[in-house]
């Protein structure tokens, strides 16, 4: 992805230089691994975290590795910002108020609950801030196979998309709809609400087609298939199993981000009124 000259957005919050945020009794390697089984795997892993962080102590030093994975992420969200502005104008007549994103390393807190990662980049309504730990970046390329700066890009504009969901009101209604039925139900929701998020990715993935390089939309697209649930649960030694989804499976996952990406048109994401996800 071509970003020289990119201007980077102001709309972050940096907190990875807080004391105790990078969990103190966990390895960097293992806290990884440790991180992406809790998202991926669907198992809870706070326990091995509580009180892995928080302690005290110097503030921590920021790796050239960090410095470079937050100068990405600021340019890339304001492509985000530069192109839902221009969505919301011409097309809804609306006027759009870009999230903040939260940089942190390891562990934070949010009104969402406590960050820490064990879930991966997330959105929280409570606040309208998007959370990520750059390191998550290197969970991708060495755990998940879904490596490369659009894939990167790729997640960043997905939690985007989740505020432009609440922006449009999408994510209460559906929020609310949640907490009125059982688990299976509110997963079929979930899901819905994931791959409209993929799909409005496509849609600014499109409308930045000046600056991608080749073989960036192949990286969102592998991005996709390797966070799908099925290759997930399989990937942890489980058998897929449906009605626990909460993202959609690789396919889907894939299918949606190319029909945001083909048509451009966010009016073409409504994964709510699909008969066929």
């Amino acid at each position: 992805m071509r970003l020289k000259g990119i201007r980077s957005s102001r709309n972050v919050e940096d907190r990875r230089r807080m004391s105790g945020g990078r969990a103190g009794g966990i390895g960097g390697v293992g806290l990884l691994v440790i991180l992406a089984l809790g998202y991926f795997a669907g198992v809870d892993v706070t326990p091995l975290l509580q009180g892995q962080g928080g302690q005290g102590g110097a503030p921590r030093q920021i790796s050239a590795e960090e410095e470079r994975a937050a100068d990405f992420t600021r340019k890339v969200l304001a492509t985000t910002e530069d192109v839902w502005s221009g969505v919301f104008r011409e097309r809804l007549g609306q006027n759009y108020a870009p999230p903040v994103l939260v940089l942190y390393s390891g562990v934070t807190q949010s009104p969402c609950g406590g960050a820490s990662g064990a879930t991966g980049p997330f959105y929280c309504p409570a606040d309208r801030k998007a959370y990520l730990d750059t390191a998550f970046f290197a969970t991708m390329q060495r755990q998940l196979g879904a490596g490369g700066d659009f894939a990167a890009a790729y997640v960043i504009a997905h939690e985007v998309a989740h505020h432009v969901q609440n922006e449009l009101g999408i994510l209460p209604q559906v929020n609310q709809r949640r907490q009125a039925v059982g688990q299976v139900e509110a997963n079929a929701l979930t899901v819905r609400l994931e791959l409209q998020a993929d799909c409005l990715s496509g849609v600014w993935a499109r409308e930045v087609g000046n600056l991608l390089e080749p073989g960036d939309l192949e990286e969102a697209l592998n991005a996709a298939r390797q966070i799908g649930d099925d290759t997930l649960q399989r990937n942890a030694g489980k058998v897929p199993q449906p009605h626990t989804f909460t993202h959609g499976t690789s396919e889907q996952r894939q299918r949606w981000f190319a029909r945001g990406f083909e048509t451009g048109d966010p009016n073409s994401c409504d994964t709510f009124g699909a008969q066929r996800l």
